[in-house]
């Protein structure tokens, strides 16, 4: 997607405290801005996978990243057809080679108690990475637009 493209695109930047309490704040964020932009001129992407995806981000931030510093989401809109790429960005830099989103190939344990969330992520989004920033890195998730007929059923 070009830069322009992106840039008038509608996008919203916030900052979260580096606790747990940062987990329900974001996914209602996420479900405002979601729920915000919906008309015939713009597909939406689903707003519970949206939710779900964006709490696992935020909850692995507070959980792997040492400090006190604020974790930022930031939720941008996708022009046609639509959709929307969720960051959090956090101040620890990316290990060399780490994956944001595991490796299909390698299974994962159903039994671990943790791992499983970028499973989720990379198992529901159309796209996931993570990239460094000029702080730290952002790691991302890309959902596609849902259909409006999908979006009235649903609702």
């Amino acid at each position: 997607m070009s830069e322009a493209s992106r840039a008038s695109a509608p996008s919203w930047r916030v900052r979260l405290p580096h606790t747990t309490a940062a987990v329900p704040i974001a996914r209602a964020l996420v479900r405002t801005a979601l729920t915000a932009v919906e008309g015939p001129e713009r597909a939406a992407a689903d707003r519970d996978t949206a939710e779900l995806l964006t709490a696992e981000l935020v909850a692995n931030a507070v959980r792997h990243t040492p400090g006190d510093e604020p974790i930022e989401l930031v939720v941008e809109l996708l022009p046609a057809p639509g959709g929307c790429q969720i960051e959090v960005h956090d101040d620890r830099p990316p290990a060399p080679g780490e994956p944001a989103c595991s490796d299909p190939a390698v299974p994962v344990d159903p039994w671990q108690e943790h791992g499983r969330g970028l499973l989720l992520i990379r198992a529901l989004s159309s796209d996931c990475g993570h990239r460094p920033t000029a702080h730290g890195k952002a790691v991302w998730f890309t959902l596609p637009a849902v259909p409006a007929q999908r979006r009235r059923n649903a609702d």
